[in-house]
C-alpha cells in the first residue's frame, strides 16, 4: 500500500498507515544504533546511541501497544524516507577518517532520524486526538518526548564540544 493508495480512504485507514510506517521505522533505527555506536568514538555520544538504543526497544513496545489499543495487527510498512536517511548516514560516516568529523557527522545523521520520528509522532498523535482516541495519543506522546529529550542532547553534545573538536 503507498501512501496515496487507494486504500486509504479515512482518517483512520492513514492512521493506521503511518503507525505502520513508523513501526517499521523503529525497526530500522534499532537494527542501524549498533552500527553507530561501534562508529562513535566519543565516549558521551557512544553512551548517547546506547541509551537510545534501548529507548527504541521501549518505542517499538509502545507503537505494538497502539496497534492492540487501536485493534489493529501490529505489522510494519517499508519506509522509504527512514530507509534513505538511514543509507546516507552509513554512506557518509563510511568516508570519514577524522574520528572527531565523523562523530559530528554521526550526530547530524543521528538528528535527521530524530527530525523524522518527531514528525510522524506529532502527526500520529494529532490524528488520534482527532479519532477520539486519547489513549492512543498518551501512548505515543511518550514516545515524541523521548525523541525530543535525545534530539536536544545531540544539539548539546554537537554545540558544547564535538562540533568544535571536529573544527580543529
Amino acid at each position: 500500500m503507498g501512501f496515496f493508495s487507494k486504500d486509504i480512504k479515512t482518517l483512520d485507514d492513514l492512521f493506521v498507515h503511518t503507525l505502520r510506517d513508523i513501526y517499521y521505522a523503529e525497526k530500522q533505527i534499532e537494527k542501524a544504533l549498533p552500527k553507530m555506536i561501534d562508529k562513535a568514538t566519543n565516549a558521551q555520544l557512544k553512551a548517547g546511541f546506547e541509551k537510545h538504543l534501548e529507548q527504541t526497544k521501549g518505542h517499538i513496545e509502545r507503537v505494538e501497544e497502539v496497534f492492540e489499543l487501536h485493534g489493529v495487527k501490529a505489522k510494519a510498512i517499508d519506509c522509504p524516507a527512514i530507509d534513505g536517511i538511514l543509507e546516507e548516514a552509513d554512506e557518509v560516516s563510511g568516508d570519514i577518517a577524522d574520528k572527531e568529523v565523523l562523530d559530528a557527522a554521526l550526530i547530524a545523521s543521528a538528528q535527521a532520524v530524530e527530525h523524522y520520528e518527531m514528525t510522524r509522532y506529532g502527526t500520529l498523535i494529532a490524528w488520534a486526538k482527532q479519532l477520539g482516541r486519547s489513549d492512543c495519543a498518551n501512548v505515543l506522546a511518550k514516545n515524541l518526548k523521548e525523541e525530543q529529550a535525545t534530539d536536544r542532547k545531540l544539539t548539546e553534545m554537537a554545540e558544547s564540544k564535538i562540533n568544535l573538536q571536529a573544527a580543529e
